[in-house]
This record gives C-alpha cells, sequence and structure tokens, in this order.
C-alpha cells in the first residue's frame, strides 16, 4: 500500500549531509515536513532549512533543524516532542535513523580505546561507533514505533521506518570491522521487524548503498585511500530516490533479486524487511538466504581495499595495535 508524501511529517538524524541531506530534500519537494536532526547543518543543508523554515510553508513543506546528539537517548525522544510541536500537533509518519560514521579513528576496531587516536575511553564500556550505528537506529525504531501505535488517527494510518545499512552489510572488509558489524546487524533488525508490516501498517525496510559521494568519505583522506581512479561513486541522489520509494510506493523498480537479474529493470512489490542495494544505475534487493553478496558494478568497489588490509596485517605482526 503506497503512503503519500505530502502532508506528512518526518524525522530524519544525520540530515546535516549526506544520504540524509538528499532524503530530506526529496521530501521537502514532495511537501512533506521535515525535522533535521544533527549535531549540526553543512552551508547547503542551512540553505535547505532557510528555504523551507517558514511556518506558512507547512502545506507544503516545512523544514526545522533540531541540535541532536544520536548517542543521547533523551535527545532522540525530544525530536518527537519538537515535530508535533513545529508541525502543527501532526503525527509523525516516516522515521529515517539515518546518521552514521564509517569506522573514523576515534572509534575503530584498530584504535583500542586508550589508545590515541581513539576517543573511546578504557572505562567507558562503549564504542561511539557502536552508539551511532547500531543503538540510535534501534533505540529511534522503538520511539517511533511507540508514537506510530499512540497516535489518534482514525483509521489508523499507514508509518514508515527507513535505515541505511550498505554493502559491508554483506561482506566483510578488513579494514572496518565495528563498521561491517553494524551493517550486517541492521539487515537483520530490519528483517526481524517485517511482520509488522501487513499486522500494523509499519513498514520498515533499509537501503544498502555502494561507494557515495558524501563527507563520510570525500572529508576523510584515511578512506579515500580505499579508492581507485577506477572506482565509481553513487550519488547521493539515487539512494535517496530508493529511500523514498521504499517508504512511499506499493512497488519498486529493481534490477535484480539475490542471483536473479531483470536487465533493464523490473518492478517488484515493497514490503516490509525489504533490503535493497544501491549501486551506481542499479538496484537489487538482499536476500535473507543464499544471496550472492553484491553486484561487481560500478558503486560497489574499493580497489585498493586489499592493500589497506596488507597494512593493517603487517602491524599486527610487528604487534603494533
Amino acid at each position: 500500500m503506497a503512503l503519500p508524501l505530502a502532508g506528512k511529517t518526518a524525522i530524519v538524524t544525520g540530515a546535516g549531509s549526506g544520504i540524509n541531506l538528499a532524503f530530506t530534500r526529496l521530501l521537502l519537494s514532495r511537501q512533506c515536513n521535515v525535522l533535521l536532526a544533527d549535531l549540526a547543518l553543512r552551508p547547503e543543508a542551512e540553505d535547505l532549512v532557510n528555504v523551507h523554515s517558514s511556518r506558512t510553508k507547512l502545506s507544503n513543506g516545512r523544514a526545522v533543524f533540531q541540535h541532536t546528539d544520536v548517542r543521547d537517548w533523551t535527545h532522540l525522544d525530544r525530536c518527537f516532542e519538537r515535530a508535533r510541536d513545529e508541525f502543527g500537533g501532526r503525527e509523525v509518519d516516516v522515521v529515517c535513523p539515518g546518521a552514521g560514521i564509517y569506522e573514523p579513528p576515534f572509534s575503530s576496531f584498530w584504535h583500542p580505546p586508550g589508545s590515541p587516536p581513539s576517543c573511546d575511553p578504557v572505562d567507558g564500556s562503549r564504542y561511539a561507533s557502536l552508539d551511532i550505528n547500531l543503538t540510535h537506529p534501534i533505540r529511534m525504531t522503538q520511539l517511533a514505533i511507540q508514537h506510530f501505535l499512540s497516535a489518534s488517527s482514525t483509521p489508523p494510518s499507514r508509518k514508515s521506518i527507513i535505515h541505511i545499512s550498505s554493502i559491508a552489510g554483506q561482506f566483510t572488509p578488513l579494514p572496518a570491522p565495528i563498521y561491517n558489524a553494524t551493517k550486517h546487524a541492521i539487515n537483520g533488525f530490519v528483517r526481524t521487524l517485517a511482520p509488522l508490516d501487513k499486522r500494523l501498517g509499519i513498514r520498515v525496510t533499509c537501503v544498502a548503498p555502494g561507494v557515495i559521494k558524501t563527507p563520510l568519505w570525500t572529508d576523510h583522506p584515511d578512506k579515500m585511500r580505499l579508492l581507485s581512479r577506477d572506482d565509481e561513486w553513487v550519488a547521493p541522489e539515487a539512494v535517496a530516490d530508493v529511500m523514498a520509494a521504499l517508504v512511499s510506493e506499493a512497488e519498486i523498480e529493481v534490477h535484480a533479486s539475490g542471483a536473479e537479474e531483470f536487465g533493464e529493470g523490473k518492478k517488484v512489490g515493497v514490503q516490509g524487511g525489504m533490503v535493497v542495494e544501491v549501486a551506481k544505475g542499479r538496484r537489487r534487493v538482499v536476500r535473507s538466504f543464499m544471496d550472492p553478496g553484491p553486484l561487481a558494478v560500478g558503486g560497489n568497489t574499493a580497489s585498493n581495499m586489499p592493500a589497506e588490509e596488507e597494512m593493517i596485517l603487517e602491524s599486527l605482526e610487528r604487534g603494533e595495535v
């Protein structure tokens, strides 16, 4: 069943840049109100909020920024309160717990707590990478379901939660163990909640992008060295298009499902628990069992990954980790 976005309300964490900003821009273009939850906004996100900040735009898509540290559960709960206050008491219809980090030096398996440049304290009993990439989307989903079920609309309106995984949730490159673990976990988490769709009208789905041209990569030389000149980018707008389809459409066009390929594309029904891989110009439904792994196409490759793995193994042999 489709969920028209016009007049609806969405919360997007990590909306200050990258995929989540592209998704926010698309939601606003479809007259959906959006609360952008992030630590800060990049200039392009600030411009977007300024254009869509007027209360007179409530019926045409209004944007509001909420300073949010997704590691703090009180901040996550506050997003729902602020959305109701800012958007005329309207129910929240779409939630995207999209904020994430890619194995940064300050919280990396290869930089243990207490050893620079790690900022994870030895006595903290937690990794920031896990808090941001896994605990936050789980808690945000839990809060969303609570708010959805307490809504007063009659009959109950359909709701949607869209997660961001990665092709790293299908394979296991050595340089990013914590990141890989969180993306495998997100895939499993989303699939676990598949029954909510038919029973409660709450659709929980997921995109699994390849290498996306966002600050998550371009602002970090340690990540850029994983790529060669032959590797291609996926545009964040391409991922946002798939996210919007998973949220609002009854069907989505894909080019493969598991190992089965469809040439120029085929429309398949959208259902809760669906994970869709997004490469450059290609989309594939990721199967729960016997899946062949990411398509060997542009946007899904990081050609210098083997060299990075060799560097890590050599440092381990020297006892440097």
